[in-house]
């Protein structure tokens, strides 16, 4: 199945990716920017096959009821009630804590438009759980997916997203006027 995903993401979409995620972390936090569409979604499929990363993401409520809720719980989807997210960072630290390896992806802007300051939770889950946070940039006019190398976060904020703005600076999502 490997092969056919890799085939079908660089021969026929054309795409690269530059950089990998670290064998050497059993725990960490993915940010993907930017969201802009729901094509991210399948994109991010992709690469998880090909890079062969078990990543865990959440969903809105919604999405894991119907006739693909069973789709999103075999990708590792975690239902969230987006009005009712109490305790969102300590549900999210609580599954690092329990678990021996566990990789947590999610996208700061919480949402496909176009946001004008990204949610903090990332930032507080990984520093809470005490692990690093893996950067991946999605840009679609250059198909280039970007995955740095993990970054272990300072505890001073405004330095920290400095370091994670600059990292996606240029990079345009599918829905440029979202970006």
């Amino acid at each position: 199945m490997k092969k056919v995903v890799s085939w079908f993401f660089y021969k026929v979409l054309g795409w690269k990716i530059e950089g990998d995620f670290p064998v050497n972390f059993q725990k960490y936090v993915v940010i993907v920017v930017p969201h802009t569409s729901w094509v991210d979604f399948p994109m991010g499929i992709l690469i998880r096959y090909i890079t062969g990363i078990e990543s865990r993401f959440v969903g809105k409520e919604s999405l894991f009821k119907g006739p693909f809720g069973w789709f999103f719980n075999a990708m590792g989807g975690i239902p969230v009630n987006r009005s009712n997210r109490q305790n969102f960072v300590d549900k999210i630290v609580a599954l690092f804590d329990s678990h021996e390896a566990f990789v947590f992806s999610m996208s700061p802007e919480g949402t496909r438009k176009k946001v004008s300051a990204w949610k903090t939770g990332f930032y507080y889950i990984a520093k809470n759980a005490n692990v690093p946070i893996v950067k991946v940039a999605l840009d679609y006019p250059k198909k280039l997916v970007r995955i740095a190398a993990p970054y272990k976060i300072t505890g001073q904020k405004e330095h920290d997203f400095k370091n994670f703005t600059a990292f996606f600076e240029g990079t345009v999502g599918k829905n440029s006027k979202n970006t």
